[in-house]
Protein backbone atom coordinates (compact mmCIF):
# COMPACT_ATOMS: atom_id res chain seq x y z
CA UNK A 1 0.00 0.00 0.00
CA UNK A 2 2.79 2.44 0.96
CA UNK A 3 4.60 1.57 -2.27
CA UNK A 4 1.53 2.48 -4.36
CA UNK A 5 1.09 5.77 -2.48
CA UNK A 6 4.76 6.64 -3.07
CA UNK A 7 4.52 5.83 -6.78
CA UNK A 8 1.30 7.84 -7.02
CA UNK A 9 2.97 10.86 -5.40
CA UNK A 10 5.93 10.55 -7.76
CA UNK A 11 3.67 10.52 -10.81
CA UNK A 12 1.56 13.39 -9.48
CA UNK A 13 4.55 15.64 -8.80
CA UNK A 14 6.10 14.67 -12.12
CA UNK A 15 3.07 16.08 -13.93
CA UNK A 16 2.91 19.14 -11.65
CA UNK A 17 6.53 20.02 -12.39
CA UNK A 18 6.01 19.34 -16.08
CA UNK A 19 2.97 21.63 -16.08
CA UNK A 20 4.91 24.44 -14.38
CA UNK A 21 7.70 24.13 -16.94
CA UNK A 22 5.22 24.29 -19.81
CA UNK A 23 3.47 27.23 -18.16
CA UNK A 24 6.73 29.19 -18.16
CA UNK A 25 7.20 28.45 -21.87
CA UNK A 26 3.60 29.50 -22.56
CA UNK A 27 4.10 32.78 -20.69
CA UNK A 28 7.29 33.49 -22.63
CA UNK A 29 5.56 32.62 -25.92
CA UNK A 30 2.59 34.82 -24.99
CA UNK A 31 4.86 37.80 -24.28
CA UNK A 32 6.67 37.32 -27.58
CA UNK A 33 3.40 36.95 -29.48
CA UNK A 34 2.03 40.16 -27.94
CA UNK A 35 5.21 42.07 -28.84
CA UNK A 36 5.26 40.81 -32.43
CA UNK A 37 1.52 41.41 -32.91
CA UNK A 38 1.82 45.07 -31.90
CA UNK A 39 5.08 45.49 -33.81
CA UNK A 40 3.36 44.43 -37.04
CA UNK A 41 1.00 47.39 -36.69
CA UNK A 42 4.04 49.67 -36.44
CA UNK A 43 5.75 48.22 -39.49
CA UNK A 44 2.62 48.84 -41.55
CA UNK A 45 3.45 52.58 -41.21
CA UNK A 46 7.26 52.52 -40.94
CA UNK A 47 9.63 50.44 -43.06
CA UNK A 48 11.69 47.96 -40.98
CA UNK A 49 14.94 49.10 -42.64
CA UNK A 50 14.19 52.75 -41.80
CA UNK A 51 13.43 51.73 -38.22
CA UNK A 52 16.65 49.75 -37.74
CA UNK A 53 19.05 52.06 -39.59
CA UNK A 54 17.41 55.42 -38.87
CA UNK A 55 19.71 57.96 -37.20
CA UNK A 56 17.06 59.86 -35.26
CA UNK A 57 14.41 58.94 -32.69
CA UNK A 58 11.92 61.80 -32.38
CA UNK A 59 8.32 60.50 -32.54
CA UNK A 60 6.78 63.79 -31.35
CA UNK A 61 8.30 66.02 -34.05
CA UNK A 62 6.25 67.60 -36.82
CA UNK A 63 7.73 64.97 -39.10
CA UNK A 64 8.13 62.02 -36.70
CA UNK A 65 11.37 60.04 -36.90
CA UNK A 66 11.49 56.42 -35.74
CA UNK A 67 15.15 55.50 -36.15
CA UNK A 68 16.30 53.21 -33.36
CA UNK A 69 20.03 53.14 -34.19
CA UNK A 70 20.93 55.78 -31.54
CA UNK A 71 19.03 53.75 -28.93
CA UNK A 72 20.72 50.47 -29.90
CA UNK A 73 24.17 52.07 -29.82
CA UNK A 74 23.41 53.77 -26.50
CA UNK A 75 22.27 50.48 -24.95
CA UNK A 76 25.33 48.69 -26.35
CA UNK A 77 27.89 51.24 -25.15
CA UNK A 78 26.45 51.38 -21.62
CA UNK A 79 26.25 47.59 -21.36
CA UNK A 80 29.73 47.14 -22.80
CA UNK A 81 31.18 49.67 -20.36
CA UNK A 82 29.42 47.99 -17.45
CA UNK A 83 30.81 44.59 -18.39
CA UNK A 84 34.34 46.01 -18.80
CA UNK A 85 34.14 46.96 -15.14
CA UNK A 86 32.02 44.16 -13.71
CA UNK A 87 33.59 41.07 -15.33
CA UNK A 88 37.19 41.41 -14.05
CA UNK A 89 36.05 42.81 -10.71
CA UNK A 90 33.37 40.16 -10.28
CA UNK A 91 35.51 37.17 -11.24
CA UNK A 92 38.42 38.49 -9.18
CA UNK A 93 36.20 38.92 -6.13
CA UNK A 94 34.70 35.47 -6.62
CA UNK A 95 38.17 33.92 -6.85
CA UNK A 96 39.29 35.76 -3.70
CA UNK A 97 36.25 34.65 -1.71
CA UNK A 98 36.58 31.04 -2.84
CA UNK A 99 40.35 30.56 -2.68
CA UNK A 100 41.98 33.21 -0.49
CA UNK A 101 39.50 34.58 2.05
CA UNK A 102 39.37 33.02 5.49
CA UNK A 103 36.17 31.57 6.86
CA UNK A 104 35.35 34.63 8.97
CA UNK A 105 35.96 37.08 6.12
CA UNK A 106 34.01 34.88 3.70
CA UNK A 107 31.03 34.82 6.06
CA UNK A 108 31.04 38.62 6.05
CA UNK A 109 31.69 39.21 2.33
CA UNK A 110 29.11 36.83 0.87
CA UNK A 111 26.06 38.22 2.72
CA UNK A 112 27.27 41.79 2.11
CA UNK A 113 27.55 41.18 -1.64
CA UNK A 114 24.15 39.50 -1.75
CA UNK A 115 22.65 42.43 0.16
CA UNK A 116 23.94 44.74 -2.57
CA UNK A 117 21.49 43.04 -4.95
CA UNK A 118 18.63 44.10 -2.65
CA UNK A 119 19.37 47.82 -3.02
CA UNK A 120 16.59 49.34 -5.20
CA UNK A 121 17.73 50.54 -8.60
CA UNK A 122 16.22 53.98 -7.94
CA UNK A 123 18.55 54.37 -4.95
CA UNK A 124 21.58 53.47 -7.06
CA UNK A 125 20.41 55.91 -9.73
CA UNK A 126 20.02 58.64 -7.11
CA UNK A 127 23.56 58.01 -5.84
CA UNK A 128 24.76 58.23 -9.43
CA UNK A 129 23.16 61.66 -9.78
CA UNK A 130 24.30 63.22 -6.50
CA UNK A 131 27.66 61.46 -5.93
CA UNK A 132 29.11 59.97 -9.11
CA UNK A 133 27.86 62.49 -11.67
CA UNK A 134 29.60 65.57 -10.12
CA UNK A 135 32.87 63.63 -9.89
CA UNK A 136 32.74 62.63 -13.56
CA UNK A 137 31.87 66.19 -14.56
CA UNK A 138 34.84 67.60 -12.61
CA UNK A 139 37.21 64.96 -13.94
CA UNK A 140 36.27 65.44 -17.60
CA UNK A 141 35.49 69.16 -17.51
CA UNK A 142 31.85 68.63 -18.48
CA UNK A 143 28.78 70.68 -17.50
CA UNK A 144 27.28 67.53 -15.97
CA UNK A 145 28.16 63.89 -15.49
CA UNK A 146 24.93 62.37 -16.77
CA UNK A 147 26.47 60.26 -19.51
CA UNK A 148 27.24 56.72 -20.65
CA UNK A 149 30.16 56.36 -18.22
CA UNK A 150 27.95 57.20 -15.26
CA UNK A 151 25.38 54.63 -16.37
CA UNK A 152 28.05 51.99 -17.06
CA UNK A 153 29.55 52.32 -13.57
CA UNK A 154 26.15 52.08 -11.91
CA UNK A 155 25.13 49.08 -14.03
CA UNK A 156 28.43 47.39 -13.16
CA UNK A 157 27.60 47.82 -9.47
CA UNK A 158 24.17 46.29 -10.05
CA UNK A 159 25.54 43.35 -12.06
CA UNK A 160 28.33 42.54 -9.58
CA UNK A 161 26.23 40.56 -7.04
CA UNK A 162 24.95 38.24 -9.78
CA UNK A 163 28.38 37.70 -11.33
CA UNK A 164 30.19 37.26 -8.00
CA UNK A 165 27.67 34.86 -6.46
CA UNK A 166 27.36 32.53 -9.45
CA UNK A 167 31.08 32.65 -10.34
CA UNK A 168 32.03 31.91 -6.73
CA UNK A 169 29.71 28.90 -6.68
CA UNK A 170 31.27 27.67 -9.94
CA UNK A 171 34.83 28.08 -8.63
CA UNK A 172 33.94 26.45 -5.31
CA UNK A 173 32.42 23.48 -7.18
CA UNK A 174 35.71 22.58 -8.90
CA UNK A 175 36.79 19.18 -7.48
CA UNK A 176 39.54 19.36 -4.87
CA UNK A 177 41.44 16.65 -6.76
CA UNK A 178 42.17 19.23 -9.49
CA UNK A 179 43.83 21.51 -6.96
CA UNK A 180 45.69 18.70 -5.24
CA UNK A 181 47.04 17.45 -8.57
CA UNK A 182 48.25 20.94 -9.44
CA UNK A 183 49.91 21.45 -6.07
CA UNK A 184 51.42 17.97 -6.40
CA UNK A 185 53.43 18.98 -9.49
CA UNK A 186 54.74 22.10 -7.77
CA UNK A 187 52.30 24.79 -8.95
CA UNK A 188 51.71 27.81 -6.74
CA UNK A 189 48.26 28.84 -5.56
CA UNK A 190 48.11 31.63 -8.17
CA UNK A 191 49.18 29.26 -10.98
CA UNK A 192 46.60 26.71 -9.86
CA UNK A 193 43.86 29.34 -9.80
CA UNK A 194 44.78 30.79 -13.20
CA UNK A 195 45.55 27.59 -15.14
CA UNK A 196 43.41 24.95 -13.45
CA UNK A 197 40.54 26.28 -11.34
CA UNK A 198 39.24 29.12 -13.53
CA UNK A 199 39.39 27.07 -16.78
CA UNK A 200 37.58 24.21 -15.02
CA UNK A 201 34.92 26.61 -13.72
CA UNK A 202 34.59 28.38 -17.09
CA UNK A 203 31.03 27.16 -17.92
CA UNK A 204 29.71 28.51 -14.62
CA UNK A 205 31.68 31.74 -14.98
CA UNK A 206 30.28 32.31 -18.48
CA UNK A 207 26.78 31.73 -17.09
CA UNK A 208 27.47 34.38 -14.46
CA UNK A 209 28.71 36.83 -17.09
CA UNK A 210 25.70 36.27 -19.37
CA UNK A 211 23.29 36.79 -16.48
CA UNK A 212 25.18 39.98 -15.69
CA UNK A 213 24.81 41.10 -19.32
CA UNK A 214 21.08 40.40 -19.17
CA UNK A 215 20.85 42.38 -15.94
CA UNK A 216 22.61 45.33 -17.54
CA UNK A 217 20.62 45.29 -20.80
CA UNK A 218 17.27 45.09 -19.03
CA UNK A 219 17.87 47.70 -16.32
CA UNK A 220 15.59 50.71 -16.63
CA UNK A 221 15.41 53.10 -13.69
CA UNK A 222 19.15 53.52 -13.12
CA UNK A 223 19.98 54.36 -16.74
CA UNK A 224 16.90 56.55 -16.99
CA UNK A 225 18.18 58.67 -14.09
CA UNK A 226 21.92 58.65 -14.76
CA UNK A 227 22.64 58.78 -18.51
CA UNK A 228 21.15 62.10 -19.62
CA UNK A 229 18.52 60.63 -21.99
CA UNK A 230 19.78 62.19 -25.21
CA UNK A 231 18.66 60.15 -28.24
CA UNK A 232 21.81 60.88 -30.24
CA UNK A 233 24.53 58.70 -31.77
CA UNK A 234 27.12 58.35 -28.97
CA UNK A 235 30.77 59.00 -29.86
CA UNK A 236 32.22 58.02 -26.49
CA UNK A 237 31.51 57.30 -22.84
CA UNK A 238 31.28 61.00 -21.95
CA UNK A 239 28.26 61.54 -24.22
CA UNK A 240 24.73 61.58 -22.85
CA UNK A 241 22.78 58.59 -24.13
CA UNK A 242 19.25 57.19 -24.12
CA UNK A 243 18.87 53.44 -23.82
CA UNK A 244 16.03 51.37 -25.19
CA UNK A 245 14.63 50.53 -21.75
CA UNK A 246 14.71 54.18 -20.67
CA UNK A 247 12.94 55.20 -23.89
CA UNK A 248 10.12 52.74 -23.30
CA UNK A 249 9.78 53.75 -19.63
CA UNK A 250 9.74 57.49 -20.37
CA UNK A 251 7.39 57.47 -23.35
CA UNK A 252 4.97 54.61 -22.73
CA UNK A 253 3.09 56.44 -19.96
CA UNK A 254 2.33 59.49 -22.11
CA UNK A 255 1.99 58.15 -25.64
CA UNK A 256 -1.51 58.20 -27.19
CA UNK A 257 -3.04 54.73 -27.38
CA UNK A 258 -2.82 52.78 -30.67
CA UNK A 259 -0.77 55.38 -32.52
CA UNK A 260 2.37 54.76 -34.58
CA UNK A 261 4.41 56.01 -31.64
CA UNK A 262 2.63 53.57 -29.31
CA UNK A 263 3.29 50.62 -31.58
CA UNK A 264 6.87 51.83 -32.13
CA UNK A 265 7.60 51.29 -28.44
CA UNK A 266 6.41 47.70 -28.84
CA UNK A 267 8.80 47.34 -31.76
CA UNK A 268 11.60 48.61 -29.53
CA UNK A 269 10.63 46.08 -26.86
CA UNK A 270 10.68 43.30 -29.48
CA UNK A 271 14.21 44.20 -30.57
CA UNK A 272 15.29 44.32 -26.91
CA UNK A 273 13.72 40.89 -26.36
CA UNK A 274 15.70 39.41 -29.23
CA UNK A 275 18.93 41.11 -28.12
CA UNK A 276 18.61 39.45 -24.72
CA UNK A 277 17.63 36.14 -26.32
CA UNK A 278 20.66 36.18 -28.64
CA UNK A 279 22.97 36.96 -25.72
CA UNK A 280 21.58 33.98 -23.79
CA UNK A 281 21.83 31.66 -26.81
CA UNK A 282 25.46 32.66 -27.40
CA UNK A 283 26.23 32.10 -23.73
CA UNK A 284 24.61 28.67 -23.81
CA UNK A 285 26.54 27.79 -26.97
CA UNK A 286 29.92 28.58 -25.43
CA UNK A 287 28.97 26.87 -22.16
CA UNK A 288 28.10 23.66 -24.01
CA UNK A 289 31.35 23.81 -26.00
CA UNK A 290 33.37 24.15 -22.82
CA UNK A 291 31.46 21.32 -21.16
CA UNK A 292 32.19 19.02 -24.11
CA UNK A 293 35.84 20.09 -23.98
CA UNK A 294 36.11 19.23 -20.28
CA UNK A 295 34.20 15.97 -20.77
CA UNK A 296 36.68 14.95 -23.49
Amino acid sequence: MKYKVRIGLDVTFKYIFKATGLLVLCLLGGILAMLIYNSISFFMDVKPLDFITGMEWNPTAKNPAYGMLPLILSTTIVTFGAMLIAIPLGIGTAAFISEYAGTRLKNILKPAIEMLAAVPSVVIGFLGIVVLSPGIADMAGLPNGLNALNGAILLAVMALPTIITIAEDAIHAVPKTYKEASYGVGATKWQTLRKVIIPAAAPGIISAVMLGVGRAIGETMTVLMATGNAALIPTGFFDSVKTMTATIAIEMGEVPYQTTHYYGLYALATVLFFMTLIANILGEYFINRLRKYHAA
